[in-house]
């Protein structure tokens, strides 16, 4: 163990290693998947379980109010996390692993994006509404860690974290909703 483990210095020189070691290319294809479905005026549909949940409900809010606002151009983002009592019938009536596909079953349209979050790329209710996408005319981005799981073999578009480390995964998952941001917020022709 180093000197500065459990330490911030530790912690985030382990974040900048990981950071250096991601595959920009692969973010990069993933942020013009998002842009492309903003100027074709489609649905961008975010979930995610616990931590992922938070960081998916971060990235519609940013992008909803900040894309628009910068742009005058409306951004179509809405996430499945946010209606808890939505969640809890779903949950209740049928099965928390259906609650993110009851949800898509309602609002998804062909060509939408779906953004789905999964640290382990293993979600059950993750990996049951990106097959539904899939099959039904959505596109799929899925922003995965550790071996990538399930997600990485079935979205159509991968952002992974390659580090068997949750706080690591969810620090490039918010980043990337971060660069996104940026991207369409300040680099687009208005």
């Amino acid at each position: 163990m180093s000197k500065h483990a459990g330490t911030a210095k530790a912690y985030l020189d382990r974040l900048v290693q990981h950071l250096n070691s991601l595959n920009f290319e692969e973010i990069d294809a993933a942020v013009a998947v998002i842009e492309d479905a903003w100027h074709r005026g489609n649905q961008i549909i975010t979930l995610g379980n616990g931590g992922s949940s938070m960081t998916a409900l971060h990235m519609i809010t940013d992008w909803n109010k900040s894309v628009f606002m910068s742009t005058g151009r409306p951004f179509r983002g809405r996430s499945l996390v946010d209606n808890v009592g939505l969640i809890m019938a779903y949950g209740n009536d049928v099965s928390f692993q259906d609650i993110f596909v009851e949800q898509l079953k309602n609002v998804l349209e062909p060509n939408d994006l779906v953004l789905a979050i999964s640290g382990s790329g293993n979600s059950e209710n993750v990996i049951r509404a990106v097959n539904y996408a899939n099959e039904h005319g959505a596109i799929t981005l899925g922003l995965c860690g550790y071996d990538g799981g399930k997600l990485k073999a079935i979205a159509q578009h991968v952002v992974h974290a390659d580090v068997a480390d949750m706080q690591l995964c969810e620090d490039v998952h918010s980043i990337f909703g971060h660069v996104v941001m940026q991207k369409l917020c300040y680099s687009v022709e208005r």
